[in-house]
C-alpha cells in the first residue's frame, strides 16, 4: 500500500482514533483576542487532556483553513471572531514511550478578533478562559502556546 493509500484508508474508516497515524493530519487553530486577552480552552481529548489550548480543530474537505478555524471557534465554545491575520504553521508530534508516533498535526494558527458571543464549553472544549498573554507561563497549556500566542499578538499590533 502506497503512502498515499494509507492516508486514504485511514478516512475511510469511521470513527477510527487519530493514533498512530500513517500520515499527519491537518488542523487549523485561532488565537482570539478580546479586551488584549487571548481566548483558551481545556481539552477534553487527547492529546493533551487537561491542558488549556487555543480553539481549533481538523479542517474538512471542501473547506478552507480560515473557514475552518471560524468553525472550530463556534462549534467549540459558541463565539463569533473573525481572522485577522495567518500566524504560523505549527507541528505537533507525540510519541508514546517506545518511540512511536502516537499523534502527528501540522496545525496552520490564525489571529482572530472576538466579535459576539460568551465562551460555552462543550463537549470539545471544557472551562474557556480569558487570559492575559503575560499569564500564560502560569497554567497547564499545550506545547508552543507562548510562542504562537506571542506571535500572533505582535500580528494583532502590527495591524493597530
Amino acid at each position: 500500500m502506497s503512502h498515499i493509500d494509507s492516508c486514504a484508508a485511514r478516512e475511510a474508516r469511521p470513527g477510527s482514533a487519530r493514533t498512530y497515524p500513517q500520515c499527519p493530519y491537518l488542523g487549523v487553530s485561532v488565537a482570539v483576542f478580546r479586551a488584549g486577552r487571548v481566548l483558551l480552552a481545556r481539552r477534553t481529548k487527547p492529546p493533551y487532556d487537561g491542558a488549556f489550548s487555543l480553539p481549533g480543530g481538523l479542517v474538512e474537505v471542501d473547506e478552507t483553513l480560515a473557514a475552518a478555524a471560524l468553525r472550530e471557534v463556534q462549534e467549540e465554545l459558541q463565539i463569533d471572531a473573525r481572522i485577522v491575520a495567518f500566524n504560523q504553521f505549527v507541528e505537533s508530534i507525540d510519541r508514546d514511550n517506545a518511540g512511536k508516533i502516537r499523534h502527528h498535526y501540522v496545525i496552520a494558527s490564525f489571529v482572530g478578533e472576538w466579535i459576539a458571543g460568551e465562551a460555552k464549553p462543550g463537549p470539545e472544549a471544557g472551562e474557556a478562559v480569558w487570559v492575559l498573554p503575560a499569564c500564560l507561563a502560569g497554567l497547564e497549556c499545550t506545547p508552543h502556546i507562548v510562542t504562537v500566542v506571542e506571535a500572533a499578538q505582535r500580528a494583532l499590533n502590527a495591524r493597530v
